[in-house]
């Protein structure tokens, strides 16, 4: 009932604006006698996956804490994991206002974002201020006025400085709004740049004792070919997980509905079919060697449960969160 009015009031607000506020609140919250708004336990589920034992089968997506101000809090609220980011060598402002939308009538929201953050300086301190005990995913981009065919170094950049204080690192080339990022996803590119990372894991892992998994962000604007050879190529380079998936450019379900056509990654409800059946493409073609973590229109207990049954050994929640609010977060982990 709380999230309920408290989210009438922020959708009276811009969604930019409503998210800076949102997140300065539990900044401000928690730890005081005002958290109890949104801590709640949950059932002790732990499994592993890419060899991290994880609290519980359900973390929040990477986009909403970019910047990792509020691991903690949205810790309390009771995720298993967090990933934060995504985090770019340089700080850098984004693409221009207004850049995110509702798209109320189905639940979703449009966002072209272009990776917004403070840098990846900034985001290792406050993760080193974090007492979250959950698992913390790094999500690493590259900086828009990087080149593409230049962007493996950015991406080796972060991973160089997150590696020890992460408890996975996600490799994202799949965001829309990065121009020509997606590219990264296939052929040559695609090798080149999984070669690089699996190398430099190596090194790190030498020199910091510790071995810290990489998984892939892909896009869900996949074809059955494009599907099958990202999957060979994470196969061949011993990639341990991939994320599936970010968000989509198609609008067929959301034609005629607000904002349908701004430009941007489209999330929430309308993602969750086609998230869906590219896990399960990828499943076939992974044969269990790799695990999922599936996301993509998780807004119920069977939302999250069709991923798992596609072959997702973790979800994310994104849009369904900001939609639904933490009870959605106890009612997955406790039912599934």
């Amino acid at each position: 009932m709380f999230y309920r009015i408290m989210r009438y009031f922020l959708f009276m607000l811009s969604p930019e604006k409503a998210h800076e506020i949102s997140i300065k609140q539990l900044k401000l919250t928690h730890g005081t006698l005002l958290d109890m708004f949104y801590r709640q336990k949950v059932q002790d589920r732990p499994l592993t996956v890419m060899g991290i034992t994880f609290p519980n089968v359900l973390g929040l997506a990477a986009g909403l804490d970019k910047n990792g101000e509020c691991i903690d809090a949205f810790g309390s609220m009771g995720f298993g994991h967090v990933e934060v980011g995504t985090v770019t060598p340089v700080a850098q402002e984004g693409n221009e206002l207004p850049r995110l939308f509702r798209v109320l009538e189905s639940e979703g929201i449009i966002n072209r974002m272009g990776f917004n953050n403070e840098g990846v300086d900034q985001l290792i301190t406050k993760i080193k201020e974090s007492n979250y005990k959950g698992v913390i995913g790094i999500n690493i981009g590259k900086n828009r006025a990087t080149p593409v065919d230049e962007g493996k170094n950015d991406y080796l950049i972060c991973m160089d400085k997150v590696y020890q204080y992460a408890g996975y690192i996600a490799v994202n080339i799949s965001s829309p709004n990065t121009p020509g990022l997606r590219s990264l996803q296939y052929g040559d590119a695609l090798d080149e740049l999984l070669e690089a990372l699996k190398e430099r894991q190596t090194e790190l892992c030498k020199k910091h004792n510790k071995y810290v998994p990489l998984a892939l962000k892909v896009a869900p604007d996949l074809s059955d070919t494009e599907i099958e050879s990202i999957a060979n190529a994470l196969l061949k380079y011993k990639i341990d997980g991939l994320i599936a998936t970010n968000t989509t450019l198609d609008r067929s379900m959301i034609q005629g509905m607000s904002h349908a056509g701004e430009t941007g990654g489209l999330s929430g409800r309308p993602l969750q079919s086609k998230s869906t059946e590219v896990i399960k493409k990828f499943a076939l073609h992974l044969h269990g060697k790799i695990p999922i973590i599936g996301v993509g229109g998780i807004d119920s207990v069977i939302a999250a449960k069709e991923k798992i049954n596609a072959g997702a050994s973790l979800v994310q929640i994104y849009s369904g969160f900001i939609y639904h609010g933490p009870k959605l977060v106890k009612n997955i982990i406790n039912n599934i």
